[in-house]
């Protein structure tokens, strides 16, 4: 068995999708020269306006000032934040948790990870120490950090009468058997009155 170590950060991390980008030297050359013909088109229809009206305007001046348009454009695009996936609600109930995801949702990430934790963890006693106990045990520390200052390891006799004798046990000694749903009871009462 491998020692695998899993943060609460592990789990709700989500990677982005690598954008599809042009080679550097053809893609820069190409988004330079599209500008430039952005610019041109939109000088000649300016100056098409104006002379319609009547009205003489240096057509570097004019070219120029699209150009800066159209730069001014792609900059802003290129840092505008990126739109949150849009969730839409299914159901009429509001507790019944029923939403369709968007496709980049990290949390859905989260939950389908541990949901296959959970499954292989299921029946195997090994499995459930090596892969859900570690987890557990962050919960815990992270919970005795926040509401006490402390850690399982910064401050185990203190830890210990915090968490009671029974979740102590549980994320210290190897488990031989699954946990019943009484034994998780017992645990999730005690890891809330910390």
């Amino acid at each position: 068995m491998t020692d695998q170590q899993t943060s609460i950060d592990d789990l709700l991390y989500h990677e982005e999708e690598p954008s599809a980008a042009p080679s550097r030297e053809r893609g820069r050359a190409w988004s330079w020269l599209s500008a430039v013909l952005i610019a041109a088109a939109g000088a000649a229809t300016v100056l098409l306006g104006l002379r319609i009206f009547g009205l003489a305007v240096p057509i570097e001046a004019v070219f120029a000032g699209c150009l800066a348009l159209v730069v001014l454009r792609r900059t802003v695009r290129s840092v505008a934040p990126v739109s949150p996936p849009k969730l839409r609600r299914v159901g009429t109930d509001p507790e019944d948790g029923s939403y369709v995801f968007g496709t980049q949702d990290g949390l859905r990430e989260a939950v389908r990870q541990w949901e296959g934790r959970l499954k292989s963890a299921q029946h195997d006693a090994g499995r459930f120490t090596e892969f859900m106990l570690p987890v557990l045990g962050e919960l815990v520390d992270e919970r005795l950090r926040q509401r006490h200052g402390l850690t399982r390891a910064s401050d185990p006799q203190r830890a210990r009468a915090i968490c009671g004798d029974e979740l102590w046990n549980f994320l210290n000694t190897p488990a031989r058997r699954k946990p019943s749903a009484k034994d998780y009871a017992v645990f999730v009462s005690q890891l809330e009155k910390m």
